[in-house]
């Protein structure tokens, strides 16, 4: 049980952290390959799709935004000649 709590307690400190630093490195870079592989790359008709859905979305956003803008603008000009 002593042995157990001397190892744990060398495992947080700075000198066991650093001994682990190769072994901990090594297992990052293999598990970023696995990853890696696991990775898939859109073709050129799915990015070119997905960029025609894109621009499409943002012209529609920017009339509504557009018609809104204009809506309050006269709204507000409206109040403001009833106010005076």
């Amino acid at each position: 049980m002593a042995k157990a709590a001397i190892m744990a307690r060398d495992e947080q400190s700075i000198g066991g952290k650093m001994k682990q630093f190769p072994a901990r490195t090594k297992g990052f870079f293999s598990d970023v390959r696995n990853e890696m592989r696991k990775v898939t790359f859109p073709t050129r008709k799915e990015v070119q799709a997905t960029t025609t859905v894109v621009i499409i979305t943002v012209f529609l956003f920017a009339f509504y935004f557009w018609v809104l803008d204009v809506g309050i603008a006269r709204l507000v000009n409206w109040v403001l000649n009833r106010a005076q």
